[in-house]
């Protein structure tokens, strides 16, 4: 009896060893799912924007993967294919002395834009954001230092955008909300982080090489290539620090028009 009974002892002892074993285990398998799906369910594979152009005034292609991957978190790339809308944006690393010119033509044609400015241009050109906010203009968001987000830690890429974002709305009272990436790249890690700090995404459907300073006094270029793929939706993507697009704004805005589109803001967007 005593022996069967310390045989019986060690039995349990030996099943409570076990079944405490794959109680731990189950639960660092658990642990270990909850760990991938907030930190690794979201790529980081950088995302470089493409525009492959159409012909007869069709909607380019802007790459399946890339125009899902936007659309996924709400972003703006290009408008429905039914109105003859189009958005004009413009960007604005710097001031190369061509935006008040810029301003002056919008503001004859009637014609209102978003301009996505930097930490530098805000620095330098005080006068000028805040000419852009009272003509009725977007202002929006391009970071205070012009770098790659998806090479940024979460940490980082908020204090690039929230750092330009709090001076803005303490300057002018603005509260920005549309963020255009850094040299057009980003990843679904990034799109989802701006996303959940209020912004949209904004990239475009028809751009050119405007914005090399070295490759300028090309007007009839730029003529050509702006009139020739507008497109109904187009997100228009200028640099202001093109001297040509200074001198040529004023006749593509009116030709657009000619041709029978609209020009409409981004908060007017219609997908």
């Amino acid at each position: 009896m005593k022996a069967k009974r310390i045989f019986y002892l060690l039995l349990g002892a030996v099943v409570c060893i076990f079944t405490f074993s794959i109680i731990t285990l189950n639960n660092n398998v658990n642990e270990s799912t909850v760990a991938t799906s907030v930190t690794g369910v979201l790529s980081n594979k950088k995302i470089g924007w493409g525009i492959k152009r159409n012909t007869n005034h069709e909607q380019p292609d802007l790459g399946s993967y890339n125009k899902k991957t936007l659309d996924t978190y709400e972003g703006i790339g290009m408008g429905n294919n039914e109105d003859k809308f189009v958005y004009l944006t413009f960007d604005e690393g710097y001031e190369a002395g061509y935006t008040s010119k810029l301003l002056d033509i919008l503001k004859e044609n009637d014609v209102k834009a978003a301009f996505f400015i930097t930490g530098h241009y805000l620095n330098s050109q005080p006068e000028l954001v805040e000419r852009m906010i009272q003509e009725g203009h977007i202002v929006g968001n391009h970071t205070v230092n012009h770098k790659s987000m998806p090479d940024l830690t979460d940490e980082k890429i908020k204090e690039e955008i929230m750092n330009l974002h709090t001076t803005v709305y303490e300057k002018f009272n603005y509260e920005m909300k549309y963020i255009r990436p850094p040299m057009g790249e980003f990843s679904e890690r990034t799109l989802e982080l701006t996303k959940n700090l209020g912004y949209t995404t904004t990239m475009w459907s028809l751009a050119y090489d405007d914005w090399d300073e070295k490759k300028q006094g090309r007007e009839d270029y730029g003529k050509d290539k702006i009139i020739s793929n507008i497109h109904n939706g187009c997100v228009i993507l200028l640099h202001a620090n093109s001297v040509d697009n200074s001198n040529i704004l004023d006749f593509c805005i009116k030709e657009i028009k000619k041709m029978g589109y609209e020009f409409k803001t981004l908060d007017e967007f219609k997908r």
